[in-house]
């Protein structure tokens, strides 16, 4: 960042500043994906817990029902097998979750990178705070993703595996599709817990206001369950549900967010004057 301090770049070195950063990420995506990969018994230790009865979630809210006395709070014991149908499909499951897995852990240094390629672009000023905007956007993003691993997930795959419309008909739930939801869900959930942070920014670059935001609530409740409807992976109003509601408190997160740095912006205007 300091070697390019003051420096004046012109269009080709963008581009090769940014295939510079291309190639970081990527080394370190690929890096962190090799050693995941080479931990296979931790890395499905983890990423298959969810489907177990015994899943620290149940276990916290069994003992929070035997503490207040309410029985009913504690989850029914259940079974779900996970069966592979194809040949190679357990081999391609390593191979995907050990990518998206790597990609999850150096989220925060992709952000970083992208601080560098735009950092030249920057006010001194805003380069103070750049770096703690990162680092609650890191936050945010595994903030959304342990919700989601910790109990959307849990709660969705647990009503799923375990729904029958028959007693003749046995759950069998697919290796490929248990990891698929669960990968795609957290990515999602930490992508989109990016609201604040981008709503400031938009709110920072004059795109948006908490006036506009408030006006448009209804709108913006419609909008998130289409675009939830659309990458959830899977179609039941149940997960819809349980993803739509930590969602739509970051966007009242964001519209507070936004008023407050409308108030601060305001103050420093009024000072300055």
């Amino acid at each position: 960042m300091g070697e390019n301090e003051g420096k004046e770049f012109t269009f080709w070195d963008h581009l090769d500043e940014l295939r510079k950063i291309l190639f970081r990420v990527l080394i370190v995506v690929v890096s962190a994906m090799v050693g995941v990969f080479l931990n296979k018994e931790i890395l499905f230790n983890v990423v298959l817990a969810p489907h177990r009865a015994d899943f620290v979630t149940y276990r916290l809210l069994c003992q929070l029902a035997e503490w207040l006395a309410v029985p009913s709070v504690c989850p029914e014991a259940f079974t779900a097998e996970l069966i592979n149908t194809q040949l190679p499909s357990q081999f391609m499951v390593h191979m995907s979750v050990a990518f998206y897995v790597g990609v999850l852990l150096v989220f925060p240094y992709v952000l970083y990178q992208v601080y560098r390629f735009v950092s030249p672009a920057l006010y001194a000023s805003e380069r103070r705070y750049s770096m703690r905007i990162i680092v609650f956007s890191s936050l945010l993003f595994f903030a959304g993703v342990l919700l989601n691993y910790f109990l959307i997930f849990p709660f969705s795959f647990r009503f799923l595996a375990t729904y029958q419309v028959s007693a003749e008909i046995e759950n069998l739930i697919n290796l490929s599709s248990y990891i698929d939801t669960l990968m795609l869900l957290s990515l999602m959930l930490g992508i989109m817990s990016e609201m604040p942070v981008i709503s400031w920014l938009f709110a920072k670059l004059g795109f948006l206001s908490a006036p506009f935001m408030k006006k448009h609530r209804k709108h913006a409740v419609i909008l998130i369950l289409i675009l939830l409807a659309v990458i959830t992976p899977t179609t039941d109003i149940i997960t819809l549900m349980l993803v739509f509601a930590p969602i739509y408190a970051l966007f009242e997160l964001s519209i507070w967010i936004v008023k407050r740095s409308e108030k601060l912006e305001n103050g420093k205007l009024r000072i300055e004057n």
